[in-house]
């Protein structure tokens, strides 16, 4: 199956040819449209010339924080953002030769793969749950467990990332956001 969270056919290509750059959609995808967070390492990569961690870690912070605060930016937060691809490229890059899809490749159980998600700089628990849930149900990741590490966002509805795989369900996961936020504000 291939990705379709960004709704633009080359930021999804990107997605889905690029494992750096799915890591890269999920660390942008918070206070910003999901899409366009998604979207956001294409824009890197058009304009950077390359998405491989060595090379986006060790390029100079400034003149990186420009390319991605540069409109349309990757986030709303361009500048800040820059930073923390920055940091998570020089995690995986260190730590995990380059290779992203080692993070989940090497995680023998749901466990494993969510502890390793949440170590990444700008992964916290839910972002790194939801992550894990995005692999299992769209990449097929599933490693022993994953299920009981991933709870609502791995059962099937429309919850979060991990759901979207057209416009549809898109519209659906932004539904189910919504609801959450109304109900979080009249409780």
């Amino acid at each position: 199956m291939a990705l379709q969270i960004a709704q633009d056919d080359h930021a999804d290509r990107v997605l889905n040819d690029d494992p750096f750059a799915l890591l890269v959609g999920m660390l942008l995808d918070q206070q910003f449209p999901m899409e366009r967070a998604f979207a956001g390492p294409a824009k890197i990569l058009d304009r950077f010339g390359t998405l491989e961690p060595g090379a986006v870690a060790a390029a100079d912070p400034d003149a990186f924080a420009d390319l991605c605060a540069t409109p349309p930016a990757i986030h709303r937060y361009g500048r800040s953002m820059a930073a923390r691809v920055q940091a998570l490229a020089r995690v995986v890059a260190d730590e995990y030769d380059g290779d992203a899809s080692s993070i989940w490749t090497g995680a023998r159980t749901g466990r494993a793969l969510v502890d390793r998600l949440r170590a990444l700089p700008g992964f916290g628990d839910q972002k790194a749950t939801i992550f894990a849930a995005l692999l299992a149900k769209q990449l097929g990741v599933k490693p022993r467990g994953w299920t009981l590490v991933t709870g609502d966002y791995g059962r099937v509805g429309y919850r979060s990332v991990a759901d979207v795989v057209d416009a549809e369900s898109l519209a659906k996961v932004r539904a189910h956001k919504q609801k959450v936020k109304q109900a979080a504000r009249e409780s």
